[in-house]
């Protein structure tokens, strides 16, 4: 394989693993192992936006490409929010949710694949101006990527052994108030997918 042609899918492949070792860690109760994980975290989800980088910067935009990006995004949000909730931090309710619309939506997008069409790009499968907007739009993207990682972030800080109750407890509020905004973004943004559907069939 070419490392150099598909740096951008070794990145998109490679975040799986850190977040995964990140998720380990937090099974070893240690303030040095939380703030471990904490880091590999913030690493793991900045690797998301890197993979996207590298691909525009150096042409390595494709088909595959998008599917690995997606593939990646799933397994990572999925597996942290079933440890939070294996963990008692969060509600199991958070990622019946998460992994209730990733099989939606990556059902009927494999669909749209198989037709020609992508997620997002050129030959996205959403037609509509705010299906575009809800689903492709850098606003909507960022807002998800933003309260998603600032609720796991804060959820592993407020955790940390050895930390004062008062920041833990307040930390602790933040923390799942974001990820009732991120759960509801990620419910959000299936419903386009869902909408426009219809097409997908006849």
């Amino acid at each position: 394989m070419d490392i150099k042609r598909n740096a951008a899918n070794i990145v998109s492949v490679s975040r799986i693993f850190v977040a995964f070792i990140a998720i380990g860690v937090f099974f070893i109760d240690s303030q040095c192992s939380y703030i471990w994980a904490l880091a590999l975290t913030i690493i793991a989800f900045a690797m998301d936006g890197v993979d996207g980088y590298i691909a525009r910067k150096f042409n390595q935009s494709s088909d595959w490409g998008a599917v690995l990006d997606i593939l990646g995004d799933r397994i990572v949000e999925a597996s942290y929010w079933v440890v939070f909730a294996v963990m008692g931090w969060i509600s199991i309710i958070f990622p019946l949710i998460c992994i209730a619309r990733a099989f939606t939506t990556d059902g009927i997008r494999s669909v749209a694949l198989s037709q020609g069409m992508t997620p997002f790009g050129e030959k996205s499968m959403q037609s509509t101006k705010w299906g575009k907007f809800i689903c492709a739009s850098k606003f909507m993207r960022v807002s998800y990527a933003v309260a998603k990682v600032a609720a796991f972030v804060l959820l592993i800080f407020a955790y940390i052994p050895g930390l004062s109750y008062d920041i833990a407890s307040c930390t602790e509020r933040v923390a799942i108030i974001l990820a009732w905004f991120a759960i509801s973004f990620c419910v959000i943004r299936a419903i386009p997918v869902v909408a426009e559907s219809g097409k997908l069939f006849k």
